[in-house]
């Protein structure tokens, strides 16, 4: 399992700005959201007024098979807790504001060419998007960053990593990653990164020898 730090995170949605999925990778590294999750949103799912998202469904890549052409598949989400509503950021609101706003000029731009299927996350003519597109996009951004390769999958990995770093309660990261049991999360998430782990030591530290001086008692870390 690989994941990536807030700090490359951040260098991460940098190299990304003017790719088409750059807010997808927004929502992945911050909410840890699943590919198909964000592929499959629709603009009904997103209400601004109220700052929420709505995970209704999830979309699904069928390859051509006996000369057929491909299908893109929108399912249920992958379990009954995938189903769910996240508070969105205000940075997260401003990005997909203005991501609609541009969206609206492709659509004029395409006329009658283009496909309403309402989808937040679409081609130039309103299409689903592709997995190979989404795939080689990832990958320039990844090496316009300088970070290793990786998984798109593995900025579900990150945003768990990157939350508990920040001290998100555990069982919030389970209910915006949409796990179905505690445990799921605790045992994809066990790993604890070495800056996590020195903060904590160097926070037992403090609290030691403040109580070996007798100005507070030492307390559970």
């Amino acid at each position: 399992m690989k994941y990536i730090t807030h700090e490359q995170a951040m260098q991460l949605l940098e190299a990304a700005k003017g790719y088409r999925i750059e807010n997808i990778i927004l929502l992945a590294v911050s909410l840890g959201l699943r590919r198909g999750e964000i592929l499959g949103l629709h603009w009904d799912d997103i209400d601004f007024a109220q700052g929420k998202l709505s995970i209704r469904r999830t979309v699904s890549y069928i390859p051509p098979q006996d000369g057929a052409q491909h299908v893109y598949l929108e399912t249920d989400p992958k379990t009954a807790t995938s189903k769910r509503i996240i508070i969105l950021p205000t940075f997260i609101q401003e990005a997909l504001k203005t991501h609609r706003s541009l969206q609206l000029q492709e659509r004029l731009k395409a006329g009658k060419a283009w496909e309403q299927n309402h989808l937040v996350f679409c081609s130039t003519l309103g299409k689903h998007v592709k997995p190979s597109s989404l795939r080689n996009q990832f990958k320039c951004a990844l090496e316009k960053a300088n970070l290793p390769d990786m998984r798109f999958h593995d900025l579900r990995h990150s945003a768990a990593t990157i939350l508990l770093s920040m001290g998100v309660n555990i069982k919030v990261i389970q209910e915006l990653l949409g796990h179905a049991n505690i445990s799921i999360t605790l045992d994809i998430y066990s790993h604890v990164t070495p800056d996590m782990q020195r903060d904590a030591m160097k926070d037992l530290d403090r609290q030691y020898q403040m109580a070996q001086k007798g100005d507070t008692l030492l307390t559970s870390v």
